[in-house]
């Protein structure tokens, strides 16, 4: 039996997920899109909750990403095993770690730990530069997020990092998927290791 059509079973690169977010955009210049959950039942995609209005980058969706561009990478990514925040663990399945002082993401593309958490001792300056970010003072965003593995295995230099789906600001990002708070948590809760995030 054929699959329904839809938005999910048109996808050709959801590997062995059983989870899947689609994050869809009227065009690639677009800074807003409509997110959805999806189950795997069977060899099919099944609805499972939204859709919600999420945002993408301040220079919406790209299929050539580089680092500092504001786009959101075009494809289809996995969900890191490790979801991140400043605040408390919200419930979700993936492991979890509160942000504390010293915790950076590396955006350096002339680092030897581009595009990776690092720890570094509160009040000492990063080996790495760029555009790096002390994660636990983005107060907002950051409250909760998860990583979407873009530019992961391998890692490419320049080729743009800390791509996360967090709490939304009000704004474009600057390159990763945002939802408002209420929402966020829920997809949280709902995903297990292993989901995938198709961006179009």
């Amino acid at each position: 039996m054929a699959c329904p059509a839809n938005l999910a079973n048109g996808l050709t690169s959801t590997g062995s997920a059983n989870q899947l977010l689609t994050v869809e955009t009227a065009t690639a210049r677009s800074t807003v899109a409509s997110l959805r959950l999806w189950r795997r039942v069977g060899a099919c995609w099944t609805p499972v909750a939204g859709a919600w209005r999420a945002r993408v980058g301040s220079n919406g969706v790209s299929s050539h990403k580089r680092e500092g561009d504001g786009a959101t990478p075009a494809g289809t990514f996995r969900i890191g095993a490790v979801a991140y925040g400043i605040a408390p663990n919200p419930g979700t399945r993936l492991a979890y770690h509160r942000l504390a002082c010293g915790d950076w993401w590396d955006e350096d593309p002339r680092s030897p730990t581009y595009n990776t958490f690092r720890h570094v001792a509160c009040g000492r300056a990063p080996p790495f530069a760029g555009a790096s970010e002390a994660l636990w003072k983005e107060s907002v965003a950051y409250q909760r997020f998860a990583v979407v593995e873009y530019n992961a295995r391998p890692v490419v230099p320049g080729r743009g990092s800390a791509i996360f789906f967090h709490v939304d600001t009000g704004r474009g990002t600057a390159g990763c998927v945002s939802l408002p708070t209420s929402a966020l948590l829920a997809v949280m809760r709902w995903e297990r290791s292993g989901a995938v995030m198709s961006i179009s």
